[in-house]
């Protein structure tokens, strides 16, 4: 048994497609769209700023910028909520690993402030949200991709 790092929310999951697809469901605006939230103004290059529309009540935004690109191996930006009344900024990471026939998808929130109640308690909620649902979406996803 291991203690969860309380600054960042660390997931995986293995996806049944190449890093090819998963790299497209990460990186291409029309992709992401259909499985996550849709961004406005995203392109997978270092120093882009872009927005996420949030599908929520009442609807949200996330100001983000691209940080690291690495073609079907790495994506990073950083996520600014817009509407929080005290704005926190987080960095997510996509991290694509090939086995197999597969992908190994290696998911990282990270900028959570352990020492926050409010925020400890997003980032649990955030851990259970991925785990169960964001990531089992972008894998069910990739799998109808053409």
């Amino acid at each position: 048994m291991f203690d969860a790092d309380p600054t960042a929310v660390d997931l995986g999951r293995f996806v049944t497609s190449a890093p090819e697809a998963v790299w497209r469901a990460l990186t291409e605006s029309d992709l992401v769209a259909q499985w996550l939230a849709r961004p406005v103004g995203m392109v997978a290059e270092v120093g882009v700023v872009f927005v996420f529309e949030i599908p929520s009540d009442p609807p949200g935004e996330a100001a983000c910028e691209v940080l690291v690109v690495e073609p079907k191996r790495r994506f990073e930006h950083t996520y600014t909520d817009l509407r929080a009344k005290r704005p926190a900024r987080w960095v997510i990471r996509w991290s694509l690993v090939p086995k197999g026939r597969g992908t190994r998808v290696v998911f990282r929130f990270d900028g959570f402030d352990a020492n926050d109640r409010m925020q400890r308690m997003a980032r649990n909620a955030l851990e259970r949200g991925y785990d169960r649902t964001v990531l089992p979406e972008l894998a069910e996803f990739v799998s109808t991709m053409r």
